[in-house]
This record gives C-alpha cells, sequence and structure tokens, in this order.
C-alpha cells in the first residue's frame, strides 16, 4: 500500500526534517504532503527551501502555502520589511537569505510561488495550512489568503459539542464537505499536547517545531505519527520563535 506522509510545519528546522524523513524510510511510491510554513523560526529557512526543491527531484511530493510563505515571498520580490513579520520568524529567515545568491534566490521565489493553496485528493481529503471559513468550501473563499490565515475552522472544532454527531442538524456544515481535513497553523502546543490532535475529522499536524515542540508526520492510512524530538534541540544556541 502506498504511504501518505502529512508533514506539519517546518519553520526552518532542516535537521529535524531531514531527521523525520531518515526515520520515515521512504519508498519509492510514497506521497508527502507539507502543510506549509517552510521558514520563519530556526535558522535553516533559505535551506529549507532548497532541500525541498531537491527533494521534489526523488520523491512524490506535494507542497501547500503557509502564511508564513506568502510573506517571505513579499519580502523575496519587493524587499517590503513587515515588522509583525520580522517579530514572529522574519528576522531569522532575512538572515539566513544574507548567503543566498541571486540565482538561488530566483528559484526559490519561483517554488514558492507555486505552492497549492490546498489540496482534495481522491478520498476527498483536505489539506490546507490553516482552514476555511466559508460553508461551500475553501474553493468560495473571496479571499485567497483566507486558507493559509483564517483560525476559524481549528477554534470551531475545539468549542463544539464532542457528542454531536455528523448527521445532527446543529453539526457544522463545514465539516461535512470533508472526509478528513488536515491542517497546521495553530501549534498543538498551545494545548500542551506534542502529538497532532484530532477533533471530529479534523486533524492538527503543526506541534509546535517553531517552539518547543517536535517536528511531525502523520501517515493518512494507518494513523502512525512519527515525531522529531523537540526542534529547539538541534539548535542549541538559537530561539527559534521562543
Amino acid at each position: 500500500m502506498q504511504r501518505c506522509y502529512v508533514i506539519g510545519d517546518i519553520h526552518g528546522g532542516l535537521k529535524a526534517l531531514k531527521d523525520l524523513l531518515f526515520q520515515l524510510n521512504l519508498q519509492p511510491n510514497d506521497k508527502l504532503i507539507f502543510l506549509g510554513d517552510y521558514v520563519d523560526g530556526w535558522s535553516d529557512s533559505a535551506n529549507v527551501i532548497s532541500y525541498l526543491i531537491q527533494l521534489k527531484e526523488s520523491h512524490n511530493c506535494f507542497f501547500i502555502r503557509g502564511n508564513h510563505d506568502a510573506l517571505v515571498l513579499k519580502w523575496l520580490t519587493t524587499s517590503f520589511n513587515n515588522e509583525k513579520w520580522l517579530d514572529h520568524g522574519g528576522k531569522s529567515t532575512k538572515e539566513a537569505y544574507e548567503m543566498i545568491d541571486d540565482a538561488t534566490k530566483k528559484k526559490h521565489i519561483q517554488f514558492l510561488e507555486n505552492l497549492e493553496d490546498y489540496i482534495v485528493d481522491e478520498e476527498n481529503r483536505l489539506f490546507v495550512h490553516a482552514g476555511f471559513a466559508n460553508l461551500h468550501g475553501p474553493e468560495y473563499e473571496f479571499y485567497n489568503n483566507t486558507v493559509y490565515w483564517d483560525r476559524s475552522l481549528w477554534e470551531m472544532v475545539l468549542a463544539m459539542d464532542s457528542k454531536l454527531k455528523p448527521t445532527d442538524q446543529r453539526y457544522p456544515k463545514r465539516l461535512q464537505l470533508f472526509s478528513e481535513i488536515y491542517i497546521g497553523h495553530t501549534p498543538t502546543t498551545r494545548l500542551n499536547e506534542t502529538r497532532p490532535i484530532k477533533i471530529a475529522n479534523v486533524i492538527n499536524v503543526d506541534t509546535g517545531a517553531a517552539f518547543k515542540g517536535p517536528l511531525t508526520a502523520y501517515e493518512i492510512n494507518s494513523g502512525e505519527v512519527i515525531q522529531t524530538k523537540p526542534v529547539y534541540l538541534y539548535y542549541p544556541k538559537e530561539n527559534g520563535r521562543n
């Protein structure tokens, strides 16, 4: 059976990413779906992008756009410095690009421009960085960036009655659109949890790699969870986004 791994927010932690992929013992037909936020946090943001570009040449990879990826793309193409971006990991990314040549930057820009806003597979599973707000699905969002910024989907499932069944009248319509919904964006460490959290049919795979948590891969067919050690341990002299 083909394995399909969903990988949570990396935030510049290339050392952890390499460790995670080594643990997966990838086979030629395995699929990798990255949920976005490849940058902003640890010092390897630029190196993460280079590594992912190379990885796609040998593996079946799909890359989703995160809000931090959009911010870095804007900076790379316009030199616009968003102060909040700098405070939330952007400073380390700027420093990481000081040693990157222009030809490589162009490849990174192309990679970031070609990221997917979301993916729906043949089993009607949705893979998206943050979520979606429109009751009819992400393709109906008025603003395209909603899918990599909005937290209302995750906040909704956190607050919903766990006893509700999909057939109940009060069951959220958004959740009925897909068999499963895989997201990142909001670290599970905010709930003092370092493993993926599943509520209803929403699975959050961001386990706080930018902060004190590990980097995680979730195999969607078996539910197996593979994790690294906390990412800050790979970068003992850095603060990440802590």
